[in-house]
């Protein structure tokens, strides 16, 4: 469907359920320096299938058919938290990714077009580059931290600060610590226990399971499961995405007893070493807020932050408002926290499907 030209660069509506349009989109992400695993088909059809939040990629073409840049959305819809168009959903980065800037204001023009034809919604681009005038800076919320990769397991525990590398050393000398990778069932089942039980605790409604089963589908070789076992006993787990050399831990967490073994430590210290076995140079830890317990510990790792800029836009200049960190929603953290375990499980993904 085109949306426009303008230039000489046309705005199609790609369908990303053509085998060949997806095969297209995905080659041009995988070339483009800048680009993120969210920037993928695989990305954006692992969401929709998950979690019910249309999946739409609009693509910038030149004259001879070639793609010049690309925006991938989400349709985002929930009766608790409102509609966003957001690039991407469940993602910490995406974004418009193109040839050059004049290819990326075109696209942020299209999108603000599909914005209006769907009643006015609001946009949302986490990352990249500035979309250009009427779009709000969104900063100082979230830092990223990425560093690269040591030549081998000891230069990585060398470059770990010496505070935090004495308690990676406490795991590293435990026996009963055993660590197992995979993508299989039984690593689905382990990672979405550690993991639910993890955000449960911190006050967040889990994501459903068939999420992070569909992008270990949707990825394949591209996407792993790394879990720590004390005696068998899973007690840390982390699902690591893997785009252009750079390797990227992204949902992840630990038990009660991660704490107490360290083996939140022993798990990002071996997956480095797997993420270096398997060609990667880098390290993305991911995004921290601001001034968070999360954003400290990963510095004490040796990751120094860099703030993170997101972009937002409406047509009423007000969007949805998601932040965790919100007044209106710390009471409801905290009774969050107090739920059982298997009701969180039950009631979580229902909410968290609309977070997006």
């Amino acid at each position: 469907m085109i949306q426009g030209a303008v230039a000489g660069i046309s705005v199609a509506q790609l369908d990303l359920r053509d085998p060949a349009q997806a095969a297209a989109a995905d080659a041009y992400v995988l070339d483009r320096a800048g680009s993120t695993p969210f920037h993928r088909p695989a990305w954006l059809a692992a969401i929709e299938e998950a979690t019910g939040n249309r999946a739409l990629m609009l693509a910038a073409v030149a004259p001879s058919g070639r793609i010049a840049g690309l925006l991938p959305l989400h349709h985002i819809k929930s009766a608790l938290f409102g509609q966003a168009l957001v690039s991407t959903g469940f993602a910490v980065d995406g974004g418009i990714v193109a040839d050059d800037q004049r290819t990326v204001a075109i696209l942020a023009a299209a999108a603000q077009d599909m914005a209006r034809e769907r009643g006015g919604l609001a946009l949302e681009l986490r990352g990249g580059p500035a979309p250009g005038e009427g779009w709000e800076r969104r900063e100082g919320q979230h830092l990223g931290f990425v560093r690269p990769l040591a030549s081998d397991d000891e230069a990585e525990l060398l470059a770990i600060p010496r505070k935090h590398r004495a308690e990676l050393r406490k795991a590293l000398a435990n026996p009963a610590l055993t660590v197992d990778i995979g993508a299989d069932r039984r690593h689905l089942r382990d990672h979405f226990h550690v993991y639910a039980t993890s955000v449960r605790n911190l006050g967040t409604p889990v994501f459903p399971a068939r999420l992070f089963r569909a992008v270990l589908d949707r990825f394949g070789d591209d996407a792993d499961i790394l879990i720590v076992r004390d005696g068998g006993r899973a007690v840390s787990a982390v699902l690591t995405l893997y785009h252009q050399g750079r390797a990227m831990p992204y949902w992840g967490g630990g038990t009660a007893d991660a704490r107490r073994l360290r083996s939140n430590e022993l798990l990002y210290y071996r997956l480095m070493g797997h993420a270096r076995a398997r060609g990667m140079n880098a390290f993305d830890f991911g995004r921290s807020k601001v001034g968070s317990g999360q954003a400290a510990w990963k510095k004490s790792f040796g990751f120094e932050p860099v703030p993170l800029v997101y972009h937002g836009w409406s047509v009423i200049g007000a969007g949805r408002d998601v932040d965790p960190n919100s007044a209106k929603y710390q009471r409801r953290i905290a009774y969050w926290k107090k739920l059982p375990l298997p009701v969180a499980n039950l009631v979580g993904p229902l909410i968290a499907r609309g977070l997006g």
